[in-house]
Formats: structure tokens, sequence, C-alpha cells
């Protein structure tokens, strides 16, 4: 009976939270902010990821509440935690952009997230992670092209482009310029510039 009662309360609060969290995006979508904000802040306190993950966006861009970087961080890495792959995204975008340079520990836990996020489908993350390894202090450059192989296939045209620069000057692939320039062309014709001034050149 006692599990049984704990079962109905774990469901009720997961309701609620789901609820409160519909309820934040709703009032988002009509420019309710701080009423969005506090609807998703009540169901992030309860350990709702997509909740903790949009209290995050509030914080990062001051809707609804003033912008906190430390903050939004903070609900990134709670979502984050719970494998909101968007969430590992952000949380390691803010650890290598807005840490401090000594604290070179969160290194290897910014990748880790950003593989993660990878892993799961976004494509941010895939074209950070590509462009991450071909400019480290050591570049993989099969890795890079790797990720940046997936991120172009879902249709990131920056992507694309750093594709055709791989194959036009074999870095991580056999040096192939028709390769090179079927890339630059998938790219110029998805809007991007660079990939235009390649196929000039």
């Amino acid at each position: 009976l006692e599990e049984a009662a704990f079962q109905l309360q774990q469901i009720f609060r997961i309701d609620i939270s789901i609820a409160l969290n519909i309820l934040g995006i709703e009032s988002m979508r009509v420019g309710h902010y701080r009423i969005a904000y506090t609807c998703f802040k009540l169901a992030a306190d309860r350990g709702y990821s997509k909740a903790q993950f949009n209290v995050g966006v509030c914080y990062e861009h001051g809707r609804g509440t003033k912008k906190d970087l430390e903050k939004a961080a903070f609900y990134y890495y709670q979502a984050a935690s719970s494998c909101h792959p968007m969430a590992q995204y952000r949380y390691a975008r803010y650890l290598l952009h807005h840490r401090p340079e000594n604290e070179w520990g969160r290194h290897p836990q910014a990748v880790t997230f950003l593989e993660e996020a990878a892993t799961a489908g976004i494509t941010e993350a895939q074209a950070y992670l590509g462009v991450f390894y071909m400019r480290g202090l050591q570049p993989k450059e099969k890795r890079g092209l790797k990720y940046l192989l997936l991120a172009a296939k879902n249709g990131d045209a920056q992507s694309r482009y750093h594709v055709g620069v791989c194959y036009e000057k074999g870095l991580g692939v056999q040096q192939n310029l028709a390769e090179a320039m079927s890339h630059y062309r998938q790219s110029a014709a998805a809007g991007n510039r660079n990939a235009r001034e390649r196929l000039r050149v």
C-alpha cells in the first residue's frame, strides 16, 4: 500500500510538472513572459527536465526574468544531467565560452555533453563539434569531418561548406576537388555566402 501511494505521488508530481510546462509554453507563445517563467520555474523545481531547460532559456534571454547567464547555466546543467539533448548543447557551449581560461577541468565535461547531444541528433552540437575537432590545439580531422557530415545531412549549410573545405584541402579525407565542388554547390544553394565565394575562386 505504501509503495502504491508513493507511485501515485510520483505520477501526480510528474503530471503537475507537465501541465505547468505546457502552460508556460502557451504563455510564452502569447507574450506573457512573466507568467511563462513562473510556470517553468515551478515545474523545474519539481525536477522536470523540459521545464529546467525552459527556465535556462528564460535566464539566457531575459524573458520573464532578469537576464543571468550563471543561472541559465545552472538550469541547463540540471536538464543536461537528465539527458536533455538541447540543454547538453547549451550547457557545453556555456562552459566553453563563458568560463575563465584557468578552469580547463570543465573542458572534458563540455565535450562529453556535446557528443551526447550530437548523438541525439542536435544539429547545432554536431556542427559545433565538427569545427571544434578541426580547430583544436591537436586537430582530430577525421572525427571533425564525421560530425560536420552529420550536421550537413541535417541541413546545416555552414557545415556543408566546411565539408567542402575538408575535401578541397584533404582534411580528414583524401583530397577530391570534384567532391568539394559538389558540397560547395549544395551549401551555396542553401544560401551560404562562403560557399558561393569558394565556387567563384
